[in-house]
């Protein structure tokens, strides 16, 4: 008997998506264990194994498909010594399972057609309720649609909807002829402001462009960190910190480290110093979680890591206790198969907080976004020379500015505020977080 094989769930939190390649063909033998697949996350392309053996009968999803729901059935197995023939036809029925993609099944005429199918339409605003056609001349149409008519000078009133209820949708203005726009009785001018998180208006087409369709991971992105800011109030808090300690404690530790094949770096100790603060002030370690507090027993610290597409968080569990070589080695390599796409769930998802550095890139100080469901975000800065006072007189150190960002639902400012100077006074006195 011919047996599916669903799209799996490749994360706890995974719910669907993108079939990026198959690594076998329609009358390949599999074995259990067999690389089947490639399938795309919104963080990671993760390989997919077969647990059955037998022939791929039939490849119900193509690659490349995205929006693939986890459970979907994505191909037929035909078992030993039954017919191949025969199994693929019994798949037949699997391909109506919400496999729903728009480069696996033809894109519906109707404006809940997705976005991805459609990229004119992946910039356009999710305006509120479409508008009902009432029993005067109201003239019900898509927000993008009327959008277009006005550009293009289009007369909605003589188009015919297609969409749900006779709907107007972008579709339905191909090949009218432009003339006047008639506005619709009590419609929403074009010119209203689009609701919070909308995508931005459609521009004018005269300039030169690329419609560029946004990945699983950009998409996941733009949705966390809007909520983040819509449903997190954050406080920002800012310090300067000196750095010249720190930077003689890592060339000594590099010096005598140099034949481990370890070379430490700023952000490796700046790792160490959050994890060991957040254990000082544990009021910080903390996530807002409702009607309850989580208070976490260690920091595991999600470090930002800029990759093709996109950022992720890898994470250094227990950065309190762990010493610097060993953070310094876990980073590298979470880092570089982070770039290659290779990280695990459970390697990138979690943490208790995070640390964001863009002083690489010459960034004095920053206000980083919270990475929800964490409580805070430390964004690091530029250590650079600058006029400071030390023991009452003005000198020159090497200075950065630390901006920590902190959901007040769950941390004060003067919580906040006492992780700040810990942070502070663990970086200046970075002997203190080796102890």
């Amino acid at each position: 008997m011919s047996k599916t094989i669903q799209m799996p769930a490749l994360s706890p939190t995974m719910e669907e998506g993108t079939l990026a390649k198959w690594l076998v063909k329609e009358g390949d033998s599999v074995s259990s264990g067999d690389l089947l697949a490639e399938i795309e996350t919104d963080k990671a392309t993760m390989e997919f194994e077969a647990v059955d053996e037998g022939i791929i009968a039939k490849i119900t999803v193509a690659e490349g498909s995205e929006g693939v729901k986890v459970g979907t059935v994505i191909a037929i197995l035909a078992e030993e010594g039954e017919d191949v023939a025969e199994a693929a036809k019994g798949g037949g029925k699997a391909e109506a399972a919400p496999a729903a993609s728009a480069e696996a099944a033809p894109a519906p005429k109707a404006e809940t057609a997705k976005a991805d199918a459609a990229p004119t339409e992946a910039v356009a605003p999710k305006a509120g309720p479409a508008l009902a056609k009432q029993d005067g001349d109201r003239i019900k149409a898509s927000p993008l649609a009327r959008r277009l008519a006005q550009e293009k000078g289009l007369d909605l009133a003589s188009v015919s909807g297609s969409g749900p209820n006779g709907r107007i949708v972008k579709a339905d203005l191909e090949g009218v002829k432009p003339g006047a726009v008639v506005p619709a009785a009590g419609a929403v001018p074009a010119a209203a402001p689009s609701p919070v998180g909308a995508s931005a208006p459609v521009q004018d087409f005269g300039i030169p462009h690329e419609v560029v369709k946004l990945s699983s991971m950009r998409k996941t992105i733009a949705r966390r960190l809007t909520e983040s800011k819509q449903q997190v109030p954050h406080i920002y808090l800012t310090v300067d910190i000196q750095l010249d300690r720190l930077l003689k404690l890592r060339a000594d530790l590099n010096d005598g480290l140099s034949g481990r094949g370890v070379k430490l770096s700023v952000n490796d100790l700046l790792i160490k110093a959050l994890g060991v603060a957040l254990i000082q002030v544990p009021e910080c370690n903390v996530q807002f979680a409702g009607d309850q507090m989580l208070k976490f027993q260690r920091a595991d610290i999600s470090v930002a890591v800029s990759i093709p597409g996109g950022l992720i968080t890898p994470i250094i569990t227990e950065a309190d206790s762990r010493g610097v070589a060993a953070i310094s080695t876990a980073m590298k390599d979470l880092a570089g198969r982070a770039k290659e796409g290779k990280l695990k769930p459970e390697e990138y998802q979690g943490g208790t907080a995070s640390l964001s550095n863009m002083g690489m890139f010459g960034i004095k100080q920053f206000e980083a976004v919270i990475n929800p469901p964490q409580g805070m975000i430390m964004a690091i800065g530029a250590g650079e020379k600058r006029p400071y006072v030390i023991d009452d007189s003005l000198q020159i150190a090497t200075v950065m500015s630390a901006t920590g960002s902190f959901d007040h639902r769950a941390i004060d400012g003067a919580d906040g505020a006492r992780l700040m100077q810990v942070f502070k006074q663990l970086v200046e006195n970075p002997l203190g977080m080796l102890a």
